[in-house]
């Protein structure tokens, strides 16, 4: 469900779980949360058991889409972790499973382009192997930040890019949510939350506690 924190709110995919804009979310009490997030957020937004569900569900989708080629599934370090794993489990369990499979590798790349709740326009390419691996390969990307990297990918002349989100909108999409600024589910506010299990909506009490 890859990918940058923040706000969420370009164009809804045909294969999207729509939350609409007036959408309250959830009591935070309703929920496990971690004791020292309890004063930083406003709503649970959306609940870890419905983001796996959506997750095994794009699983089956992207099966169903790159046929049996070789594929490499790139992470976009930090954000997409979560997803990245959670998205692959669900994948190597249906090569497992079903009559039909998909040879797969992994790769890694970290970006970097937020700080505080406001893109900073910059995106930075912090860390990555080399990349000419991906040349000729069908590539699932599971992260954010899309413009800067699909064209530093199209430098090594893959096959064909997919683009799997969990929270932003391009072929193979998780949710479409409102013009919120979201963390948790490996989504930062200047490193904090990535350890928050659900969707959630930062507070402005959290975000001048963990401003830059």
């Amino acid at each position: 469900m890859s990918l940058e924190s923040g706000k969420r709110s370009q164009p809804g995919s045909e294969l999207g779980g729509k939350i609409g804009d007036d959408e309250q979310g959830y009591d935070l009490d309703l929920f496990c949360i971690p004791k020292h997030y309890a004063d930083d957020l406003e709503k649970v937004y959306i609940p870890h058991g419905l983001i796996m569900d959506r997750t095994e569900r794009l699983a089956r989708e992207i099966m169903k889409g790159m046929g049996g080629h070789h594929i490499v599934a790139l992470c976009v370090l930090k954000g997409g972790y979560k997803f990245f794993a959670d998205l692959l489990d669900y994948i190597k369990a249906l090569n497992r499973n079903s009559d039909k499979s998909i040879p797969m590798t992994v790769d890694f790349i970290r970006l970097k382009s937020y700080c505080n709740d406001q893109s900073t326009g910059d995106i930075k390419v912090i860390g990555g192997d080399d990349l000419s691996t991906l040349t000729g390969k069908d590539i699932i990307d599971t992260g954010k930040t899309m413009k800067t990297l699909l064209s530093l990918l199209k430098q090594y002349n893959p096959k064909m890019v997919k683009v799997a989100r969990a929270f932003e909108y391009f072929e193979v999409v998780g949710f479409e949510v409102p013009d919120k600024f979201v963390v948790g589910y490996a989504l930062d506010y200047n490193e904090y939350f990535r350890d928050l299990n659900h969707i959630c909506v930062i507070s402005e009490t959290g975000k001048q506690k963990y401003k830059a």
